[in-house]
């Protein structure tokens, strides 16, 4: 079952987009929820107070999770701030494109670590404490990328492909105490990040921006229309309800049917 009580929720990449439309929708549910990403000390102060009419309690870190270390600091953080996390949403991700026989080695291992590693040193370093008491939600956000392939994102690609097995084997290894792991696999997400992209696509083909966007989103997605961050975020807190228990192991696709083809 359920646990009556809040749950405790870390949520990486958490103070922009995806990840901060997610931490919104467990916030507004009543959870306690632990932000994390790139901030100076006033935007995470920023941060807090917008968080702070919510009923649960809200922490912040910025812990570097590129390392073990890192993961390890983001761990002993949240559990200071807002106690054991019992659900994991591992959302962080960088990206970087070029063709694979030109892709920068650090760039790669940057990649890797941020989007893959993260994911399974924070997950390790959770589940023995999940495990104890008999529940628990790991939520990986991967990409359609962990689903198909695009060109010059050999890393991307190989990481969130990556993020969608370790799912699996987590749902596996896990399933008898209570714990199911899911991937969320997002195509165009309706971010700050795609729209460079389609007012490049307005100037250059002289069209209006909703125009731009649907040649953006149209090109890979058969549903020309980007899916909104509080979408992924409803569906993050679906995972964790009652109907969604035997959910597990699945690589679930928001992406206009983009996947399906």
């Amino acid at each position: 079952m359920q646990p009556s009580q809040p749950h405790t929720v870390l949520i990486t990449g958490s103070t922009s987009g995806i990840g901060l439309a997610i931490a919104h929708c467990f916030a507004r549910a009543g959870h306690q929820v632990m932000l994390h990403g790139l901030a100076d000390a006033a935007a995470e102060q920023a941060l807090l107070a917008e968080f702070s009419e919510y009923s649960g309690r809200t922490g912040f870190s910025s812990a570097d999770i590129s390392s073990e270390a890192g993961c390890a600091q983001l761990v002993s953080d949240t559990r200071e701030a807002i106690g054991n996390p019992s659900v994991l949403i591992n959302n962080a991700g960088i990206q970087f494109t070029a063709p694979a026989h030109e892709f920068p080695a650090e760039k790669w291992h940057q990649i890797l670590a941020i989007n893959l590693s993260a994911g399974f040193f924070l997950a390790r370093d959770l589940l023995p404490a999940m495990r104890n008491a008999g529940w628990g939600r790991i939520i990986n956000i991967a990409s359609v990328h962990g689903l198909v392939a695009s060109e010059h994102k050999a890393a991307y690609c190989a990481a969130k492909h990556g993020l969608v097995g370790l799912t699996k084997v987590l749902a596996l290894e896990n399933a008898d105490r209570n714990i199911t792991a899911n991937a969320i696999c997002p195509g165009w997400v309706e971010t700050p990040l795609i729209q460079p992209q389609i007012e490049a696509i307005a100037r250059e083909q002289q069209v209006d921006i909703e125009a731009a966007r649907a040649e953006l989103v149209g090109a890979k997605q058969p549903m020309a229309k980007a899916t909104s961050p509080d979408a992924i975020g409803e569906l993050a807190l679906y995972l964790c309800g009652n109907f969604a228990s035997t959910i597990t192991g699945a690589a679930l696709p928001v992406d206009g049917g983009w996947s399906a083809q």
